[in-house]
């Protein structure tokens, strides 16, 4: 049987592509077949999640971080006027310093850098990965023991800190600060304290505070305010400003970050 362009049979005239098509159809994680989806509206389209951020810009990974999560900024003299730029920077020199055991230098670094950033406090000692980035910096606490991943994003007055009074051991330092895995996301105002564990790819809410360790791929958010008092009426029964809860996938909630 003789073949024309592309493949094509010209007994049948059926693409062979569409015939294998018609006995294979194309299936997503979870045996569904896409043409069994909802049709998405005219120029919506949703893109692959990426499992490493995709490179932007020419700059480096603590600038170039700021370009992928903040829509905000337009520039790199945008970039080198945010705050948590400015903290990273002087904290990778401090904490070279602190690891080469240089006393009182690395501190110093730390305190000029919390004034000079309007409150972001990171400690010489705490490990942080690449692409580590804080949007809105102001009044980020980070301890002495923490650990941060890869791509880690904290909104402002953010606490990784520590719970309690730590008697000091003679043989060891203790684990009292949290440990953020790779592309973590806590909201505003979050305090994540004692040595616990935020699993990889969590999200951590706004005013959550959190005491045991997460597993990865979570997404822990605190309880929304309650309306006591609605057009100037008590209500005899409370009602939550649920803000998109009423039990919705997790994942889609934008208020609790």
């Amino acid at each position: 049987m003789s073949q024309g362009p592309n493949g094509a049979s010209q007994e049948t005239g059926t693409p062979l592509d569409a015939q294998e098509n018609e006995q294979s159809p194309t299936m997503i994680d979870g045996g569904e077949e896409i043409s069994s989806l909802p049709e998405l509206p005219p120029g919506i389209f949703i893109p692959v999640p990426e499992k490493t951020p995709r490179k932007r810009t020419r700059w480096s990974d603590d600038i170039d971080v700021i370009f992928e999560k903040d829509p905000a900024c337009k520039n790199i003299i945008e970039a080198l006027l945010y705050q948590g730029l400015w903290a990273i920077l002087f904290h990778r020199g401090a904490h070279a310093l602190y690891k080469a055991h240089i006393p009182f230098i690395p501190r110093l670094i730390s305190q000029f850098a919390r004034v000079l950033t309007g409150g972001i406090e990171i400690h010489p000692g705490a490990q942080i990965g690449k692409r580590f980035f804080i949007d809105h910096g102001a009044g980020v606490v980070i301890g002495e023991t923490a650990v941060i991943g890869d791509n880690v994003m904290l909104y402002h007055q953010v606490t990784l800190g520590a719970t309690g009074w730590w008697r000091p051991s003679p043989f060891r330092k203790p684990k009292r600060h949290p440990t953020i895995e790779d592309d973590v996301t806590i909201g505003v105002g979050a305090a994540i304290l004692g040595p616990i564990t935020i699993g990889k790819g969590s999200k951590i809410g706004g005013m959550t505070l959190v005491l045991e360790s997460v597993p990865p791929n979570s997404v822990v958010v605190s309880k929304p305010a309650e309306l006591l008092v609605k057009g100037g009426e008590t209500l005899e029964k409370h009602q939550e400003l649920t803000q998109g809860w009423n039990g919705k996938d997790p994942w889609e909630m934008d208020y609790q970050i």
